[in-house]
């Protein structure tokens, strides 16, 4: 009680009644959440009970639900003439975690980036995520610059990263999110990169090595390797090297590589156990599609292993992460044959928002 008392929480004459400063809000899809206009932060649980409610029932007769232009839900009394940000099904609530899970319970594979991230606040830490104007790139962004975070999209489509960042911002006006080009089958794009972030003068406290090619035919990049393995592994690998001084000096850093459970399926060595270099990066009558992405995962695997052996006595830690089996994303659509597979595993698959980086185990 002593705590409460501190806290400013115990003055209120009802266990639902809100302390000073809490407004309470509903999302378009009816769950309530809370915002604290002192510390400008958001959260689910009711600061003062912890539990989460839901609307329950249609709005009242009369009454329309609204977005503005900043993305906030709003509600039309069109029978007298006005509008309000509170909705009038508030009164009738109903909690949605009546038990409090167990630890252990506290995350599976519905739980979304946003919930990992509840109450986390990442004001001043800078990331960088590639591939994120689409697909769990894209959710990983968005969570971290929700959140606080200084993000920045590093795409090779500079018109989708930009829309990327225009639907970020069409969230939350005030989210500190840019682009910049990252090619990474073209290793001069990496290095010109690496370049303009250092000319930045920021930190670096987390780079998400997130972009990925998939099912792709065979074709060598300017570079003169094969597109799969230097798209997947050595653009990333390279990128890493270029701003590893930046990762130390922000220490706390850590460095996220996406890799895949389909590594398992595959080998990088020769029939006696050597690394067989020409595996990697394979001539046009040696190349399967699904084979060169396997490889390429399993190269992630391996270099965030010794990413993490050689930096993490310097305060950067690296994980390689699984996102999920089978999870419905952009990355398929390269060949129909996949598009087609992908599609019919759709409904047995997670989504791309529980699908979110941030809330992958390692598979170190």
């Amino acid at each position: 009680m002593a705590a409460l008392r501190y806290a400013g929480l115990d003055d209120t004459d009802s266990e639902d009644e809100l302390p000073p400063g809490w407004e309470q809000r509903t999302t378009k899809d009816g769950w309530v959440y809370y915002a604290n206009h002192a510390e400008e932060k958001t959260q689910w649980e009711h600061p003062k009970t912890g539990k989460r409610k839901r609307i329950a029932g249609d709005l009242p007769y009369g009454w329309e639900q609204e977005t503005d232009e900043n993305g906030q839900v709003f509600f039309v009394d069109h029978i007298n003439k006005r509008t309000t940000y509170l909705d009038p099904r508030l009164a009738f609530t109903v909690d949605d975690n009546p038990t409090k899970p167990t630890s252990r319970q506290r995350y599976d594979g519905s739980t979304t980036a946003m919930e990992i991230l509840q109450g986390r606040d990442f004001t001043g830490k800078v990331v960088v995520v590639t591939g994120a104007n689409s697909g769990i790139g894209f959710e990983t962004a968005k969570s971290f610059a929700l959140h606080g975070a200084h993000v920045i999209l590093a795409c090779r489509n500079m018109t989708r990263a930009n829309e990327a960042v225009s639907r970020i911002l069409g969230e939350w006006h005030k989210a500190k999110v840019e682009a910049m080009t990252l090619d990474l089958a073209l290793l001069r794009s990496v290095q010109h990169f690496a370049q303009a972030f250092k000319a930045k003068n920021l930190s670096l406290h987390v780079l998400v090595c997130n972009a990925a090619a998939f099912a792709l035919p065979w074709s060598l990049t300017k570079d003169g390797l094969e597109t799969t393995f230097q798209v997947n592994h050595l653009g990333h690998f390279y990128l890493v090297q270029l701003l590893q001084d930046v990762l130390c000096r922000s220490a706390p850093a850590r460095v996220v590589v996406v890799s895949s459970e389909s590594h398992r399926f595959t080998d990088i060595s020769d029939s006696s156990g050597k690394l067989d270099f020409s595996r990697l990066s394979p001539s046009k009558n040696d190349y399967w599609a699904m084979l060169a992405y396997n490889r390429s995962k399993l190269c992630n695997i391996l270099f965030s292993n010794e990413l993490h052996r050689r930096l993490s006595p310097r305060g950067v830690t690296s994980n390689a992460v699984h996102p999920g089996n089978m999870m419905y994303s952009s990355i398929h659509r390269n060949w129909w044959v996949y598009t087609l597979l992908f599609t019919l595993a759709r409904p047995f698959t997670k989504s791309m928002i529980s699908d979110c980086l941030i809330g992958s185990g390692p598979s170190r």
